[in-house]
């Protein structure tokens, strides 16, 4: 299935388009608040390398993920600047704050390749981002970022999958 969604990304001729509708759907829920948890797009994640920057300026912190050897993220405040890092990841060079750190949120958004109409989150399968979730506290707003056509009626469970509470895609947020 994640071979499937990522081939359909990859054949989309609308990205720059698609990106900027994602990220102004994200940057409006992000604008007023203090701490944003977000992350860093890999080629043909939604919202385009632009993203980091559209969401920094529109709330007073962000913070973004760091890959630890275990899997697990680590999160550094967004200063502006990205370094590379292993796995053809990006993140920013400044100080870890711990994996705790998604916790003092206002807001999360994370990537995924697909997302149910229960909230069922379909990841790339290394479980970094079920383990940073498990930290947010209930009520926190957790939502995926996707292109259109990626939220579908269903999606298979596991038990420490985390559910996300909305996705924002192009045109606009589905809260869930």
């Amino acid at each position: 299935m994640r071979g499937g969604l990522l081939a359909a990304r990859r054949s989309r001729t609308d990205l720059v388009n698609a990106d900027a509708g994602v990220r102004a759907t994200l940057a409006a829920l992000a604008t007023g608040l203090g701490t944003v948890a977000a992350y860093v797009p890999l080629p043909f994640e939604p919202g385009g390398r632009e993203l980091p920057d559209a969401l920094a300026a529109a709330c007073a912190r962000l913070l973004l993920p760091v890959l630890r050897p275990d899997l697990d993220l680590d999160w550094a405040p967004y200063a502006g600047d990205l370094v590379r890092a292993g796995r053809g990841l990006r993140e920013p060079p400044g100080p870890r704050l711990g994996p705790a750190a998604v916790a003092s949120a206002d807001l999360v958004i994370v990537p995924a390749l697909a997302v149910d109409r229960r909230g069922v989150r379909l990841g790339r399968g290394g479980g970094s981002y079920d383990r940073a979730l498990s930290r947010v506290p209930a009520g926190t707003p957790v939502i995926a970022a996707l292109y259109e056509g990626e939220l579908v009626d269903a999606l298979p469970a596991d038990p420490h999958d985390i559910r996300v509470t909305g996705v924002a895609t192009p045109t606009g947020l589905t809260r869930l």
